[in-house]
């Protein structure tokens, strides 16, 4: 048999800004991929050997199938040899849904769906008594034994404890042919027209028959349970001759006692995106959204008539406000009075609604007036809109009005009451779900000796299931996390690491793996486990290639190669590739870097900070135990820890908002706390995460940061421009004028994908200029709005200089090393790395105060060596004006800078949330127990 091919030859790969590069890349290999931040990484691993591992795939569809795809184009790439089924895990592909949560990308809560269905017991919810459920003949055998020789009618219950007269009911009834019902534990014959008292709750059972249990009656007995159970849809209920204490028979699942019967379960009774296990009063969610009376009236001692129900505004000739003057009139108070003296039963109309007719004896006139009350109520009024209109700006403005509770009638568990009683070894579905996958993992293993024999067949292959895709989990180092956690609330390593671990667990061979820098949001305690699951996969027979800028990651890989020389257009080559010992010896930027020839180096001295500090205290969100903070002002603070271990919750949920309201008034609801000291020394607020700068080819560096709107107007005071009358609107892409109409400015058109990602492909009218004839035509200097677009920031930096209001802009999008990219880069082509100083860049670019507090979450995600040391230096500048800048850092680079390290931990989830140690670098290094004391101490050792 041949030996199949052992390298993937990629040759004339020219995607982005890769130069015509040729490179053979060994199969069934862990290779890393390395260089500066926008070399090109992920322009030969995504969009050259990627995009053409999909295409092929698309190929072997049939040409029917195509049509609805559309072309996926050619990468620019002469030809790619030996490559395999292509499967990539991105970090932009995290699912925002609500409805998404650790469990379902997982896929375990579908297991575990399917266990509870086939291998659950039902517990009453109003006794806690185990249901049952019979066949026709054990109901039989059931009532020959307990009733033989007795007087027994054979009922079947048709209403339970409901409302109304039920008169077609009984029409219904007679026409089965049956005469009598038992109504409210009373035997009655059916009459004509017969009806009940409409206002009160009954019990309905049809008597189906009446007859002493015994061997001559059998036949009678079979057939009367018969239609028994059809009638009451699979309940009968049989009760002794003058006795009173009903029995109850079910096929479905059912409480011996009160008889309340479940449906028979399945799957989707445990899914909370089913209607048929979603709670019904939160559609599933868990939390209800909800109107509060401190929104709707911000200071009671302002009056309606002033505006002192927010969402009204001051009082206006409008039809709201002639209600508000009747139910004034009605309850004796003036729309000029104090909200806070309005009477409560005035109020409870005005926030709830009422119907209601009065008379008013007119003083003056001696007459009486007649007024009517229709009014639906502000609460009612605002949760109508929020839930029913179109429109997305006026959602957000009821939103302003609400708040978020967990759902009363589920308590936040998602699900119906019935599914929740449905438990295997006494704990239901959503008690599973709020475990962390460690409790998960030894509950599992202690389950099966536990099992009933019929369970233990049942649910044999499900737990074998769970238990191997729990233990995936664990090896990416996700111990901490619950399956319920929602999706969007998971930082971009944590999902890339859920969706590796997905991929583990299908145990493929002969794939090839493309991953975007996994080891990002991982502690450096948890990259071992992370680079073992790498390993695994490779170990199965697959081609792993990752893109990665760290070390342990490179030191563990098979073969490195590292692109480069420089970034954007002055990268785009190989500039070494062999394994990682070849790859040090190679006088590369990466190389430096590894063999200390060029370091990231340590300060000789700590900031001292401004004397003041801000202090939170009693933080308990999420896992946080009741923690106390204190943030030194004016120094570089880092805050480090584990993944899980309570970071993102300290500052990001708690601290954060917190400033943001003080400052702002910012909508977002910190996290309980019970104080914070210190607010008066800060007079702005800077927050840089890691979410996108903008999903759309629309958004660019140069609308992000705003300097587009400063080229547009200087576009406009061009003479040609004055002389046709174009308004800096005209040299907009997103409105109509000055735009081209094929792709309405966007420069590419989107061709719909049904089962894929969209694909945009260039417009063909304007290629890919965004803007109309006419509009190209006017020039500043010889460039066009298009041409603009298209430079480099560093020729902008040179073309713009004369302009401070652009130059200011542009200039600290140089100065945090993006010289290399386009003003018009469409964002969807920008690295994380890149996006991420973006922001950064548009953030910094604003005025500092010097009492300004920056807080920064793991700015060095895509950052090479090189980039993170030129970040640093923009960084300690900003500090060095007396701001301070906070980060949350796993990067070592970083942490070994800071002036003052608070340390979380010690685990991920329940074990930690407590503050371990703070302080500066040194000091924290003779902490014991500390994990990022470990590889700090090595750190500095090195430097």
């Amino acid at each position: 048999m041949e030996q199949t091919q052992e390298y993937i030859e990629v040759l004339g790969a020219r995607a982005h800004n890769l130069k015509n590069i040729d490179i053979k890349i060994p199969r069934e290999k862990l290779v890393v991929i390395t260089g500066l931040s926008g070399s090109g990484k992920s322009s030969l691993a995504f969009d050259t050997i990627y995009a053409e591992g999909q295409r092929r795939y698309i190929e072997t569809f049939s040409a029917y199938a195509r049509q609805f795809l559309g072309g996926l184009e050619r990468p620019d790439v002469d030809k790619i040899d030996g490559l395999s089924p292509v499967i990539s895990i991105e970090q932009k592909t995290t699912n925002k849904n609500p409805r998404s949560t650790v469990g379902t990308i997982t896929e375990i809560y579908d297991f575990l769906r399917l266990l509870f269905a086939r291998a659950a017991d039902a517990y009453s919810y109003e006794t806690e008594e185990k249901m049952v459920s019979y066949t026709n003949e054990q109901i039989q055998e059931l009532i020959l034994n307990d009733y033989y020789d007795k007087k027994t009618i054979i009922l079947a219950p048709v209403v339970k404890s409901r409302k109304g007269h039920y008169r077609e009911l009984f029409e219904q009834i007679s026409k089965q042919g049956f005469v009598k019902v038992r109504v409210d534990g009373e035997i009655r014959d059916i009459e004509k027209g017969m009806r009940l008292d409409r206002y009160k709750t009954h019990d309905i059972e049809i008597v189906v028959d009446r007859l002493v249990v015994n061997k001559e009656n059998i036949k009678r007995l079979e057939e009367s349970i018969k239609t028994a159970l059809y009638a009451g849809e699979n309940i009968l209920m049989v009760i002794e001759h003058r006795g009173e204490k009903p029995r109850y028979f079910s096929k479905n699942l059912m409480c011996p006692t009160t008889g309340i019967a479940y449906p028979n379960p399945e799957p989707n009774s445990f899914s909370f995106n089913s209607p048929k296990g979603a709670c019904d009063t939160c559609n599933g969610l868990g939390v209800v959204k909800h109107t509060t009376f401190q929104k709707l009236v911000p200071d009671d001692s302002i009056s309606i008539a002033a505006g002192g129900f927010a969402p009204l505004g001051e009082q206006k000739n409008s039809w709201i406000f002639k209600q508000l003057q009747v139910i004034a009139d009605r309850f004796n108070f003036k729309l000029t009075d104090p909200i806070k003296k309005i009477p409560s039963e005035a109020l409870e109309v005005i926030l709830n609604g009422g119907k209601e007719k009065f008379e008013i004896n007119s003083k003056t006139l001696g007459v009486t007036r007649k007024y009517e009350i229709d009014f639906e109520g502000i609460n009612a009024f605002i949760s109508d809109q929020y839930h029913n209109s179109e429109s997305s700006s006026i959602k957000r403005w009821a939103k302003g009005f609400m708040d978020e509770s967990n759902c009363a009638t589920c308590n936040g568990n998602r699900l119906k009451k019935e599914s929740l009683h449905f438990k295997v070894l006494g704990k239901n579905i959503s008690e599973l779900s709020k475990m962390d996958v460690n409790e998960l993992a030894t509950w599992f293993a202690e389950l099966e000796p536990q099992l009933s024999d019929n369970q233990k067949i049942i649910g044999a292959e499900i737990i074998k299931e769970i238990k191997t895709r729990i233990q995936f989990l664990l090896d990416v180092g996700l111990d901490y996390l619950t399956l319920d956690r929602t999706s969007k609330s998971l930082s971009g390593g944590e999902a890339q690491r859920i969706r590796l671990a997905t991929q583990i667990g299908s145990q493929l061979v002969g794939v090839l793996y493309i991953l975007d820098e996994p080891s990002i949001g991982l502690h450096q305690r948890d990259n071992e486990r992370l680079i073992q699951s790498l390993v695994k996969l490779r170990d199965l027979g697959n081609s792993v290639l990752v893109v990665e800028h760290d070390q342990d990651m490179m030191e563990c890989a098979d073969y490195v190669l590292d692109i480069g020389p420089g970034a954007g257009r002055h990268g785009g080559e190989i500039v070494s590739k062999g394994t990682f010992e070849e790859m040090k010896k190679e006088s590369t930027l990466t190389a430096d870097y590894l063999t200390k020839r060029k370091e990231i180096t340590v300060p000789k001295t700590r900031r001292k900070g401004n004397g003041k500090e801000l202090i939170l205290k009693g933080a308990s969100g999420n896992n946080l135990k009741n923690v106390t903070a204190k943030f030194p002002l004016g120094k570089m603070i880092c805050v480090t820890g584990v993944s899980g271990s309570g970071k993102s919750s300290l500052i990001n949920g708690t601290l954060y908002p917190i400033l943001n309201k003080h400052i702002y008034r910012g909508v977002k609801e910190p996290m309980p706390y019970t104080s914070i000291k210190g607010l008066e020394h800060i007079d702005k607020i800077i927050d840089i995460d890691q979410s996108p700068i903008g999903r759309t080819p629309r958004s660019n560096p140069a609308t992000y940061t705003g300097v587009f709107s400063e080229i547009r107007s200087l576009f406009a005071k061009t003479p040609e421009a004055m002389i046709r009358g174009y308004k800096a609107g005209r040299f907009s892409f997103n409105v109509k004028g000055g735009r081209c109409e094929t792709c309405q400015g966007g420069g590419l058109r989107v061709i719909e994908m049904n089962f894929l990602p969209d694909v945009h492909v260039e417009c063909e009218t304007c290629q890919g200029k965004r803007f109309n004839r006419e509009t190209l035509e006017v020039r500043y200097k010889g460039k066009s709005i298009s041409d603009v677009l298209n430079m480099t920031i560093n020729e902008a930096v040179v073309f713009f200089e004369s302009i401070p209001k652009i130059y200011k802009k542009i200039k600290t999008i140089q100065d945090v090393g993006l010289g290399y990219i386009t003003l018009g880069q469409q964002s969807t082509t920008l690295s994380g790395g890149e996006a991420q100083r973006i922001k950064l860049a548009s953030e910094l670019s604003k005025k500092d105060t010097g009492n300004t507090f920056y807080i920064l979450d793991e700015p060095t995600t895509g950052l090479h060596f090189e980039d993170i040391n030129v970040l640093m230096k923009v960084l300690n500048t900003l500090t060095d004006k007396g701001n301070t800048v906070l980060i949350i850092e796993h990067n070592m680079d970083v942490i070994k800078l800071a002036d003052h390290i608070i340390d979380v931990g010690l685990e991920g989830g329940k074990k930690g949330g407590t503050i371990l140690c703070t302080g500066t670098p040194e000091s924290i290094v003779k902490n014991k127990k500390s994990y990022t004391a470990k590889f700090l101490q090595k750190e500095l050792l090195r430097a």
